[in-house]
Parts: C-alpha cells; sequence; structure tokens
C-alpha cells in the first residue's frame, strides 16, 4: 500500500479512464514526473501529448464526474489493497513484462514467497484424464513450495486454485472482471477461501466491471507474467489458454505442456505447443527442474530462520547442531536467563531451535531438499 495516499488516487484516476492504458500512462509520467499534475493538465497541453479524442473525453469525463475520494474509500471498504508501478510490494516479475497493468487491485495478500509461482493453465473442458494430471502436477509444486497462478475460471483454472488450497498451498487467481465482480458466480466460495490466507485475487479491473469477452486476453498476460512458467494441461485449438502460452513465449517465460491422446479435442492444442518447442511434461519433477525451483523450500526456511531480534541475532553464533544448555547461552551472550529463555521459546515456536531434554536446545538443520512427488510426497505428509 502506498503512503502518498493522494498520489494513490490518481493512479487509481487514470485506471477510470478508458482509453489510457500503460504506454500513454508511462507517457504522461515521463512528461509531468507525477499523475497529479498529468490529471490537472490542461485539455490542449494532452492534446499536443498525443491523446487521442476518446482518450481525452473519457478523461474530462472522468474529471467532473468521479469523486475520487469516495472511490477510494468504497475500495477500502471491500477490503481492496492497490498496488501500482511505484508500490515496492508490485510483484517482481510482472513489473518485467511488456506493458505491466499500472495497478492492481489485491483481494488477500501477495508474499515474498508468491515469486515462485508457476502458472496451471487450460480447458474449461476438462477431461477425466486432465483433471488427474492437474491434481498431480498441483499437488507437487505446492509440496515443494511453489505458489500456483491461474485464472479462477472453470475447468483446470478451479481445479488447479482447488488442489493447492488442499494441499496448504498458496495460489493467486487473476480476473477478467472488477475484484468485486467474481466470474464465474459459482466460484465465489473458492475466492474467500483464497483470499482468507491461501493467497490472492488480483486484477486490473475497476470496481463494477462485467467479465466481457474482450477482458481475458488482457487478463491473460497477467496470469503469465506473474509466474515463472506456464503449464498448459489441456487446450483446444483455438482457446484461452493457447493464448495465455502466447503470451508466455512472447515475455521469455517457460512454456510446459502436458501431451494427450491425439484423438482428443482438448489435447489438440497442447500436442501442437509440444510441436512448436514447448517443454512436454510428465511429472512435476520436469517443471521443478526446468525452472530451477529445487531449492524453494530451502530458501524459505533460511528466510524464517534469520534473526529477527537483537536477541536472536545474539543468540544465533551459539546455537548449533550439539545440544547446548541454557546456563551456557546466558554466559556466552551476557542475557539474563528470563531473555534468553524467553528467546529461545519464540525461536522453538518458529520451528528454528528444539528442546532436547534438561533446558537443552539445538538449531534444526533442514535437510537439502529433495522434490516431494508421488509416493515420496504421500510419504511426506503421514
Amino acid at each position: 500500500m502506498l503512503k502518498d495516499m493522494s498520489n494513490e488516487k490518481y493512479w487509481l484516476a487514470f485506471n477510470l479512464v478508458k482509453g489510457i492504458g500503460p504506454a500513454k500512462l508511462q507517457a504522461l509520467l515521463g512528461y509531468y514526473g507525477d499523475l497529479e499534475r498529468a490529471w490537472n493538465a490542461p485539455y490542449a497541453e494532452l492534446e499536443r501529448l498525443g491523446l487521442d479524442k476518446r482518450a481525452l473525453t473519457n478523461l474530462v469525463d472522468a474529471r467532473a464526474n468521479i469523486d475520487l475520494e469516495q472511490h477510494l474509500r468504497d475500495i477500502r471498504s471491500k477490503g481492496i489493497s492497490l498496488l501500482t508501478w511505484d508500490s515496492p510490494t508490485y510483484p517482481s516479475y510482472l513489473r518485467e513484462v511488456d506493458s505491466p497493468p499500472p495497478l492492481l487491485y489485491v483481494v488477500g495478500s501477495l508474499e515474498e514467497i508468491d515469486r515462485w509461482a508457476v502458472a496451471v493453465v487450460g480447458t474449461r473442458r476438462v477431461t477425466s484424464y486432465g483433471r488427474q494430471v492437474t491434481e498431480e502436477l498441483v499437488a507437487a509444486l505446492v509440496q515443494n513450495g511453489v505458489t500456483i497462478v491461474s485464472g479462477l475460471a472453470r475447468g483446470i483454472d478451479a481445479i488447479a486454485h482447488r488442489t493447492a488450497l488442499q494441499h496448504g498451498g498458496r495460489t493467486i487467481a487473476v480476473l477478467g472482471s472488477g475484484p468485486d465482480n467474481i466470474y464465474p458466480p459459482e466460484h465465489r466460495d473458492l475466492a474467500r477461501e483464497i483470499v482468507r490466507g491461501h493467497g490472492a485475487v488480483i486484477t486490473e479491473y475497476p470496481l463494477g466491471t462485467a467479465p466481457d469477452a474482450g477482458n481475458f486476453p488482457p487478463r491473460n498476460r497477467i496470469i503469465s507474467g506473474f509466474a515463472l512458467g506456464v503449464v498448459v494441461v489441456e487446450a483446444g485449438d483455438p482457446s484461452g489458454a493457447l493464448i495465455t502460452a502466447q503470451f508466455a513465449m512472447e515475455q521469455g517465460r517457460d512454456v510446459f505442456a502436458v501431451p494427450g491422446n491425439i484423438n482428443s479435442i482438448a489435447s489438440k492444442g497442447t500436442n501442437l505447443l509440444i510441436q512448436q518447442g514447448a517443454k512436454l511434461v510428465t511429472c512435476a519433477e520436469d517443471i521443478l527442474e526446468e525452472l530451477n525451483l529445487a531449492l524453494v523450500l530451502e530458501h524459505t526456511a533460511v528466510q524464517l530462520a534469520l534473526p529477527e531480534t537483537a536477541e536472536e541475532a545474539a543468540l544465533f553464533p551459539h546455537l548449533s547442531g550439539q545440544p547446548v544448555h541454557v546456563d551456557a547461552l546466558c554466559r556466552a551472550t551476557g542475557l539474563p536467563s528470563s531473555v534468553v529463555s524467553g528467546t529461545l521459546t519464540l525461536l522453538e515456536l518458529k520451528g528454528v531451535v528444539r528442546q532436547v531434554g534438561a533446558m537443552n536446545y539445538v538449531m534444526v538443520r533442514e535437510p537439502h531438499p529433495s522434490y516431494l512427488t508421488g509416493a515420496g510426497a504421500a510419504q511426506e505428509s503421514e
């Protein structure tokens, strides 16, 4: 969330003006330096800068009729956050693509771990084969710390989201409508579950935007741009999933496709992608290895293990795989026993240290992570 709320207001303002997309907005920022000046600029000056008549007419109408403060309050009241190009928490990989959305509406939360995301997309007319493969791939990916991105559509998308949730993973749903207009309507409960601590629902479209057909191809560039790679499980030809794959290729992302029956309409698109050079996928290891995602769990464990207070920083050098007594830690750090004991308790709750009897503690060292797939994943969860 931007601290400069007035600046955020003008990002929102231009998002509400049809005909001013990323390219025009970038030009305005380059000329005026900030969007407040651009919003209040004279008509003739904006015309000289190259804004067409449609964009200028919409801008003048928006200035006259939109209460920006009230609109911002409406957004806040619905629990929606705004991310802009200026936001430090704007998704880093999405920022790199051509014409990233200047403003994102976010319901739920985006976290650092979501940098390791893979998009899983496919047909709405899913077959039993497509369902099984989606469930197997997504289960293995989330068990390896990967966030799943998809479009909340019927079929493969919904299965990908639900499987991620069922296995305790994170998932991001990208809408082709406003944040208050979940589509399809039967996925409202799924969206609610996602935003309750398991990910986010995001969109570039303003409040009240209907799920018009023209919104979905641009939506697909966000799905691919958010992720390190795109997995197409089943797809006809043509299809929205193939559009997402095309965006992914243009953005320099890896494209993966699941092979299918050559006589199946649902696999026509994926087989075509493989012919065109997409990476054939038979298991999650194919994706994890290609995207160098083997160390996601290890990286996350290291992040969790970083000291967060001065007391933790003082204790860490004296903790190892060998048991050490609380009294020895007090002598080594010079900290009172109450402080040492309290800090160790917090570290134990974080899973960083473990008490091994009689006030002795060891640092918990995670083994080098291996891929958790198939039987190995089942054994791990038992």
